[in-house]
């Protein structure tokens, strides 16, 4: 019987096209050229031949005690042969089949997503092996620290860490953004990215599933299986309409003494539409979401977040872009450019956040610096020609010959503004200046906010680790309702519990290991994309190009597919209503019904197929901020 259903299931077009052909040979004979017994004969074979898969499906449902679709249909197809009515069998089980393939051709549109993305994953990688040969071998059997060599036009087959070379990169595939981006040695690169210009060699940190690239794919394609609580309740109650319908058929044949009325009640009470309407809308939705680079982790999560109404932000890496830049320069003695020149020289050697600011500034002359010494908890000392440079905190430098009033001054209004200060002064004193160095918003942070309020969000709060002068200095511009600072990440947790006990819906936006705690305690977990591995896996949602303005669209896209839901389940209702007061009227017969009900499947489905390419991109003149630049 498997073997029979797996022939049935592979050839199931050509059996329609077969099945159609001798449809329309059998009207042949009875309007063209009216031989009645051949009319009767091929519509008897047209029944037949569409009732095998149908019944073998029937019988599998039965053996696990489901009354599926297929028993309904078997039933009625058996009592129309029965009555002698075989065109009734043959339209409709070749309307039946017919409509298994549109809705499989329809189907497989809305998971263009997935499929778009499996089609351009690499399959094969050069290795560089140990004698600096070149051989070509399936990217499944690359392994972590395998040199791979990638040349101009190729995909990047790994995740992996450039060694060699400079690299302009299309990583639309992972981020969505189809802006070219250049790299070079120690920067990293992602499988599935292609290389527009260049040669480069790369150290292999992940492979096949466990690249960027891959867990994506498999994200995505976890997601779309998934169930909302309205599927869930849609499949149970499946469970007990259909065998419900039969028992009603059978009542209606008792009362009424009409088998044929009894038959057309089963076919026309099949709950199709409303069986493949939910997963349809789940499938498209998720599938544009992925398209736009907004990851939700299975349905569920769009039916969450169209109940939130607070969301709270960490502020480094979410409302900021997490990388600290020199915001002022306040020159108290000595050459501006010669100090930075020197500030840049000696901060080169330094891998503190700070010192990573003030490297990215501009110089017009390459310094040397030598003796260089750290003073723990102070900063850096070094040697520049004949002077000896100090760069830190106060304490690294009240003891030198300074105007220390103004200094103070200076560090005082830097840090009122939400500055991190670092000082730069040469041992003679005469070059001095004081460095303002902050986190900067990211761009369009102001107008996402905005948006999100005008969504129904009520509450926009920001937590931080940061100092309250700070946390108030960044949130200056921002219209949110409650900024709280000096968090630890216990704390962030704590304060959305409580909000929770006050009914509140809460979700949390983070990109951090130490937002793990306030992700998990979250009704809907948010990650920004550029963050840690470990934020990422409890999220609900990641926003892979860790663009604020993703959030927005991703709140929108989910009320969307949940409103798309509840179309196909209104749909599908009135279509069974439809069809029964048609029947019990005298309108409707078991043919003609069945061309309506698989009518209402492929409706619900293309209602579906509206979510493919609902909102690809936000309104631009919603995010008219300008650009916050990054030294």
């Amino acid at each position: 019987m498997i073997k029979i259903q797996q022939f049935f299931s592979q050839n199931k077009r050509a059996i329609v096209l077969l099945t159609t052909f001798l449809l329309l040979t059998a009207e042949f004979f009875h309007f063209v050229m009216p031989i009645p017994l051949g009319y009767q004969l091929i519509m008897a074979a047209v029944g037949i031949i569409g009732i095998i898969p149908i019944l073998l499906t029937a019988i599998s449902s039965l053996q696990i005690k489901a009354i599926s679709i297929d028993v309904l249909v078997t039933i009625a197809v058996i009592g129309a042969f029965i009555i002698g009515e075989f065109n009734e069998a043959a339209i409709v089980t070749w309307l039946f089949m017919l409509g298994e393939v549109l809705e499989e051709i329809t189907l497989s549109k809305t998971r263009s997503a997935v499929n778009d993305l499996a089609k351009i994953a690499p399959q094969t990688a050069l290795i560089i092996n140990e004698n600096n040969e070149v051989t070509e071998e399936d990217v499944d059997m690359v392994d972590p620290g395998d040199h791979i060599l990638v040349r101009t036009g190729s995909q990047v087959p790994v995740d992996g860490k450039i060694l060699t070379g400079r690299a302009i990169l299309n990583e639309a595939t992972i981020t969505g953004e189809s802006k070219l981006v250049t790299k070079t040695a120690g920067a990293k690169v992602f499988a599935g990215t292609l290389l527009e210009n260049g040669t480069i060699t790369v150290e292999t940190t992940a492979a096949g599933e466990e690249t960027t690239f891959g867990r994506i794919v498999e994200l995505v394609e976890e997601a779309q299986d998934s169930q909302t609580k309205t599927q869930r309740f849609i499949d149970k109650f499946a469970q007990y309409y259909t065998p419900a319908i039969l028992v009603i058929a059978i009542l209606v044949g008792l009362i009424s003494q009409n088998f044929r009325l009894a038959i057309t009640v089963m076919v026309l009470g099949c709950p199709g539409a409303l069986v493949i309407g939910v997963p349809a809308s789940t499938v498209a939705g998720i599938g544009n979401g992925a398209q736009q680079g907004i990851l939700f982790k299975g349905s569920d999560v769009m039916d969450r977040m169209r109940h939130v109404d607070t969301i709270a932000f960490d502020k480094t890496g979410t409302l900021t872009v997490g990388q600290p830049a020199v915001t002022t320069i306040s020159v108290l003695q000595g050459d501006r450019q010669e100090i930075i020149n020197a500030a840049v020289a000696i901060e080169k050697q330094s891998s503190h956040p700070l010192a990573k600011a003030i490297a990215k500034l501009k110089t017009t002359v390459a310094m040397t610096p030598h003796e260089i010494e750290t003073v723990k908890g102070k900063g850096v000392c070094a040697t520049i020609g004949n002077h000896r440079y100090l760069i830190g905190n106060f304490a690294m430098v009240q003891n030198i010959n300074l105007h220390l009033p103004q200094l103070k001054a200076t560090i005082e209004k830097l840090s009122r503004q939400g500055n991190s200060v670092v000082i730069i002064a040469s041992d003679d004193g005469l070059q001095i200046a004081v460095m303002g160095i902050k986190d900067q918003l990211r761009p369009n942070a102001k107008a996402v906010l905005t948006q999100l309020k005008s969504l129904g969000i009520s509450q926009l709060v920001m937590l931080t680790g940061d100092n309250e002068v700070t946390a108030k200095e960044i949130a200056t511009d921002l219209p949110l309702t409650k900024v709280v600072a000096g968090m630890l990440p216990g704390d962030k947790a704590q304060f959305i519990k409580e909000q929770q006990e006050q009914g509140r819906k809460i979700a949390f936006v983070g990109d951090g290991i130490n937002d793990s705690p306030a992700l998990s305690q979250a009704d809907v977990a948010i990650a920004m994309g550029s963050g840690t591995d470990v934020a990422m896996d409890v999220s609900d949602l990641v926003l892979v190009k860790s663009n604020l303005k993703s959030l927005v669209a991703g709140f929108k896209l989910a009320r969307a597919t949940m409103n798309n839901m509840k179309e196909n389940i209104i749909i599908s209702l009135l279509t069974v209503l439809l069809l029964f007061g048609g029947l019990f009227a005298g309108y409707i017969e078991m043919a003609s019904g069945m061309l309506i009900h698989e009518l209402s499947i492929l409706l619900v489905i293309l209602n579906a197929m509206r979510l493919i390419t609902f909102s690809r991109k936000v309104d631009r003149h919603q995010f008219n901020s300008p650009e916050v630049p990054v030294e």
